[in-house]
């Protein structure tokens, strides 16, 4: 008997036609509420920091008490993460085009070391000092960039050795020597600018916690509202496919390691603000710590989707943990715990939304 006449192997074929389209239609497009909810956290990334800082900062309240709530608590836990927050911000576009930079902190440093030494060593007018050393992080962001882009080395290998390039080289240059408070204030008393306070509400904020805000709110515009933006989402998506739409990925991505190094030297100027003054040890995990950051906040490790608001709320949402946590009277490593969890929390949530679009 022919096989396709055989009402048995027909039904069993039927059977099979038919769970492969439940199975498509369970995998494709949102069907019932985690299908819809699914799809609303993959078209909004920044719902997830947002509804985890909200958690957190409710979870602590009810820990801590009254004292968590305090305008003074919740201004400092903006202090503590300024740095870390602006350094973040640098990464999450570099992260965008599915890179990754492992340098930024380093760059950081040696920034701080140029303004501190030029003003207060040389007597150079600050904001001079200040532009050099914006200068400086820029170029360092354009070795990155030339590395990744021109010789085409993975960038994470690239920015790890030029990690342990600046890190000897700021090592060297200030010869492992701390500029004092009291020489910066007397000598460049501008280095200290966005370490200043402002009362907003009964809360002090510092010029560098509104500098964050400010920075992020610009780049968010840039990202989202210009066609440099759209490329950097581009990029990340599928670089094969942004060279064949005519963008010019090459020249792109340099421009993105350029204003990252840029953002870095910015952020030095903060550093210095934060602390007081230049030591060459200082912030020396912001490299991991920006891009937990940036990972917590939502960016995809693999480029094009995420943002800069969900970097801040990262970089909140671990100075959250760790205030509250201190505050609780709970051990500091209760933090590296906390932030780990939340690292694989939000790497297998990235998976499982990614897998919504294929």
């Amino acid at each position: 008997m022919n096989e396709s006449t055989n009402p048995k192997i027909a039904d069993h074929e039927k059977v099979l036609k038919n769970a492969d389209t439940k199975v498509a239609s369970f995998d494709h497009g949102p069907s019932g509420f985690v299908g819809k909810f699914r799809s609303f956290l993959h078209t909004n990334p920044t719902s997830i920091p947002a509804i985890v800082l909200i958690l957190s900062i409710l979870v602590f309240g009810l820990i801590a008490g009254d004292r968590f709530f305090r305008l003074a608590t919740l201004s400092l836990i903006l202090q503590q993460v300024t740095v870390v927050g602006i350094i973040a911000l640098a990464q999450t576009i570099i992260i965008l085009t599915a890179g990754i930079d492992l340098s930024v902190g380093a760059i950081t440093v040696v920034c701080s070391i140029i303004m501190g030494k030029l003003s207060v060593e040389t007597g150079m007018n600050p904001l001079l000092a200040i532009t050099i050393a914006l200068g400086a992080g820029g170029l360092m962001g354009l070795l990155n960039a030339f590395l990744v882009t021109f010789i085409e080395l993975p960038p994470f290998i690239v920015t790890l050795g030029t990690f342990n390039i600046f890190d000897a080289l700021k090592l060297w240059y200030s010869g492992s020597e701390s500029i004092r408070a009291a020489d910066i204030e007397v000598q460049a008393p501008t280095l200290i600018w966005f370490g200043q306070t402002i009362n907003v509400f009964g809360a002090s904020v510092t010029y560098g916690g509104l500098a964050l805000i400010l920075l992020a709110a610009a780049l968010w515009y840039v990202l989202n509202w210009t066609a440099w933006g759209r490329h950097v989402h581009a990029i990340g998506d599928d670089v094969d496919a942004a060279n064949l739409a005519g963008i010019q990925t090459k020249r792109l991505l340099t421009s993105v390691y350029v204003v990252a190094g840029l953002i870095c030297g910015f952020a030095a100027w903060v550093l210095i603000g934060r602390v007081g003054g230049v030591n060459p040890q200082e912030i020396a995990t912001a490299n991991l710590d920006s891009i937990t950051a940036v990972v917590i906040g939502g960016t995809s490790l693999f480029g094009g989707r995420g943002s800069i608001v969900g970097s801040v709320l990262g970089a909140l949402i671990v100075g959250v943990f760790s205030t509250g946590l201190s505050i609780a009277g709970q051990d500091e490593l209760w933090k590296s715990f906390t932030v780990g969890v939340l690292i694989i929390v939000a790497v297998a949530l990235d998976q499982w939304l990614r897998r919504a679009t294929k």
